[in-house]
C-alpha cells in the first residue's frame, strides 16, 4: 500500500506534507475511512454474502466502543511516536459525537482513529495491519 499512496500523490500531484501539521481530528477523518476499507476487506475476503449481512458485520467492527477497545488493548505496545499520535486525538475537542458511545470511548475511538490515520499517511501500512490484527485477536474480533 505505500506504493499505491506514493502512486496517489504522484497522479493528483499531491505534496508532500509533515503529518505532525495535520489537526488530530483530520488524521481521524482519514484513519476512520482506512480503518473501515480494512474490515470491509477482510470481511468480503471470508466470502460472498449480501451486502446488507457485511454492513452489519462490519459496523460492529468500526462502532466506538470496538475501536475503544481494540485501543484499549494495544495502548503498551506502542511506540512513543504512536502514543503521541494516539493522544492528540483523544484529546482533540470533537464538536460531535458518536450515537450510542460514551464519551470515554468516543475519545478513545477517535485516538485510535487517529493513529491509523498517522501511520496510513506516513506510509507505514504494515504496521498499521499488525496493530489491528493484534487488537483484533486481543479483544475477540475477527479470526
Amino acid at each position: 500500500m505505500e506504493e499505491s499512496i506514493k502512486y496517489l500523490k504522484e497522479q493528483f500531484g499531491l505534496p508532500e506534507v509533515d503529518v505532525k501539521t495535520y489537526s488530530p481530528l483530520v488524521l481521524a477523518y482519514i484513519g476512520d475511512g482506512i480503518y473501515e476499507l480494512m474490515i470491509r476487506t477482510i470481511l468480503v475476503g471470508q466470502g460472498n454474502r449480501q451486502a446488507n449481512v457485511l454492513h452489519k458485520k462490519a459496523s460492529g467492527y468500526v462502532k466506538a466502543s470496538a475501536q475503544a477497545a481494540m485501543m484499549l488493548a494495544l495502548r503498551d505496545d506502542l511506540t512513543e511516536e504512536e502514543h503521541r499520535a494516539y493522544k492528540r486525538g483523544r484529546n482533540a475537542k470533537a464538536f460531535s459525537m458518536a450515537k450510542n458511545a460514551t464519551m470515554s470511548d468516543y475519545r478513545h475511538a477517535t485516538g485510535f482513529e487517529a493513529l491509523m490515520g498517522y501511520l496510513y499517511l506516513t506510509g507505514q501500512t504494515k504496521r498499521l495491519i499488525d496493530l489491528v490484527k493484534m487488537g483484533m485477536e486481543r479483544t475477540g474480533g475477527l479470526p
